[in-house]
């Protein structure tokens, strides 16, 4: 009963995609892969284990310091970057948790992260840079900018709050230092039996 909804499943999903106009534009998933692999590449120097000290603070000007945590790496034959941050405290809790996918549309030549983090959802402009990347979040009359600085074994990344007219308000810092090369996320895929 399971195999046969999962067919019929499979079935619509695949009856629906073929009936789009997108479907009807010819698409060749291996061209559409192969560009968003090499619009991805300057992003491997992120690939690996990450982990150091960052701080945040609070609109009250609380400081709020903590272990930061990523790992990084590629998903879908290099086509998308998985990102997992974790901030711990002095005790080992984990006191903030994030995923991320960015990706690249060839169709817009637009990056995107879309992002999980403290119960939100959203997608966002990312823009890789020759050193690293930034990435913002609209934020009423404000504007949230993550600027990232890769050198070597160092990733640095700033939070910072902009408003028309005011100097940029930083409030987030991570500094950290790579660990390691990670096989995380394609490693543990499920074998076919």
């Amino acid at each position: 009963m399971k195999t046969a909804i999962l067919i019929s499943s499979i079935a619509f999903a695949l009856a629906s995609f073929a009936s789009t106009p997108v479907a009807a534009q010819q698409h060749d998933p291996a061209a559409t892969i192969a560009a968003q692999k090499k619009a991805l590449e300057p992003l491997a120097m992120l690939d690996g284990d990450w982990r150091g000290p960052a701080s945040m603070t609070l609109p009250d000007g609380t400081v709020h310091e903590f272990t930061q945590t990523e790992r990084i790496g590629p998903l879908l034959d290099g086509s998308i970057r998985v990102i997992e941050g974790r901030g711990y405290d002095a005790n080992g809790e984990t006191v903030f948790n994030a995923f991320a996918i960015v990706s690249y549309d060839p169709a817009t030549q637009a990056y995107t992260m879309h992002s999980h983090a403290r119960g939100m959802v959203g997608d966002f402009a990312f823009t890789p840079t020759a050193d690293g990347y930034h990435w913002e979040i609209p934020a009423g009359p404000a504007t949230i900018r993550y600027t990232a600085v890769i050198d070597g074994d160092s990733f640095i990344e700033t939070g910072e709050r902009i408003v028309e007219g005011q100097p940029p308000m930083r409030f987030f810092r991570m500094d950290l230092t790579r660990i390691g090369d990670t096989d995380w996320p394609a490693a543990g895929a499920v074998d076919p039996g």
